[in-house]
């Protein structure tokens, strides 16, 4: 699966630090801590008909990532958002837009890794795109990663920062084999999530999801599970093996990239009867009523 450029996205003006620059004239300083070390925490945003979908819920999360690397400064809801407004209307953008948040911790006067070195900061980056979901919803081919994803008590996933190594690794597998993403488990040996996205598997009508405890907090797949509950559809939260996932009845995942998407096919073993499920289908619909229906007004 490889993500089309747009022609949409020739003439974007990219928001960095506040200022509105065309997208081939816009540059991050050398010293910026995400380059520096890649000491940034970051969010995926999707704006539909004008309003931004679980954007307080975002943005609630990019606040507690810079709270947990301790960033001396942090941005407001209200004042990341007026940036997100600016940055849309510079574009002229009001539908079928992606928005890629990164918040670094700043400029530092040298280099290194120590944050006292930082004296100017943080820096906020809006990037708005013409982009659709970008998975194909016919059902997605995926093969389990060899790279692990890591758990609390060594990089702690609650924190979405913008080390991504882990996932360009395993992504890197995934096209190597002709896939288009891959499975990522934990150092247990359970399922966490693909390199991109959360996982769940559908058995005997029942909605199954990995824990928390080596991925991060979704904002879709917290969706997902509302949405499941409102609905009483049965679902459950635990530790699940890529055994389950094998002999599942359905497999989707959940992104803010690609909203729900089908999984037919793991490591050659085609899931269910290899093509999307009526459970997965009809989740899928369920959430596009959310998302034609709520959100924050921005446009």
């Amino acid at each position: 699966m490889l993500q089309s450029y747009s022609e949409q996205n020739r003439g974007l003006i990219v928001n960095i630090g506040g200022k509105l620059v065309h997208r081939d004239e816009a540059g991050v300083s050398p010293f910026d801590s995400v380059v520096q070390g890649g000491d940034a925490v970051w969010e995926g945003l999707r704006l539909y008909q004008g309003k931004i979908f679980r954007l307080n819920e975002h943005l609630d999360r990019l606040r507690s990532s810079a709270l947990a690397l301790a960033f001396a400064q942090i941005p407001s809801h209200a004042e990341i958002t007026e940036q997100i407004r600016r940055t849309l209307a510079a574009n002229q953008m009001t539908d079928g837009v992606h928005i890629r948040l990164t918040l670094t911790r700043g400029v530092k006067v040298t280099s290194g890794m120590d944050p006292r070195l930082n004296t100017a900061g943080p820096t906020l980056i809006v990037l708005a795109e013409h982009k659709p979901p970008v998975y194909d919803k016919a059902g997605l081919s995926l093969i389990t990663s060899s790279v692990r994803r890591f758990p609390p008590d060594c990089l702690d996933p609650k924190i979405h920062h913008n080390n991504l190594i882990q996932s360009i690794l395993a992504k890197i597998e995934a096209n190597a084999s002709g896939a288009d993403d891959a499975v990522m488990l934990d150092t247990r040996g359970f399922v966490a999530e693909t390199n991109a996205t959360h996982l769940f598997l559908v058995s005997k009508d029942e909605v199954l999801t990995p824990r928390t405890v080596a991925c991060p907090e979704g904002i879709t797949r917290a969706v997902v599970l509302e949405i499941c509950r409102e609905q009483k559809i049965p679902h459950e939260v635990r530790d699940l093996s890529l055994t389950e996932f094998y002999r599942a009845d359905e497999v989707f995942c959940s992104g803010t990239m690609g909203e729900l998407a089908a999984v037919t096919k793991i490591d050659g073993r085609p899931i269910g009867s290899g093509q999307p499920g009526p459970l997965t289908k009809r989740l899928s619909e369920l959430f596009g009523e959310r998302t034609r229906s709520e959100g924050v007004q921005v446009v």
